[in-house]
């Protein structure tokens, strides 16, 4: 009880969360997009597939790597 659940969200959805929590787009190459917060120094990659659910290993290194709370990702 009282799990906390990784979301299940596409690039587009986790690159609308992380913009609106102060990221910008700093760098990339291919698929892979690097964001970055300047404010707090925190950077992620998003692998870039329109459309497709991002697999959970990849969006918990995400959600760590942001610095972001669980609950900003639901």
């Amino acid at each position: 009880m009282g799990e906390k659940r990784i979301p299940r969200l596409t690039a587009d959805q986790v690159i609308s969360i992380l913009g609106r929590n102060g990221f910008v787009r700093v760098g990339g190459r291919g698929s892979h997009q690097k964001w970055r917060n300047p404010a707090t120094g925190k950077q992620v990659i998003v692998v870039y597939h329109r459309g497709r659910i991002l697999p959970l290993g990849t969006m918990n290194s995400i959600i760590e790597g942001s610095g972001l709370d669980l609950k900003e990702w639901s």
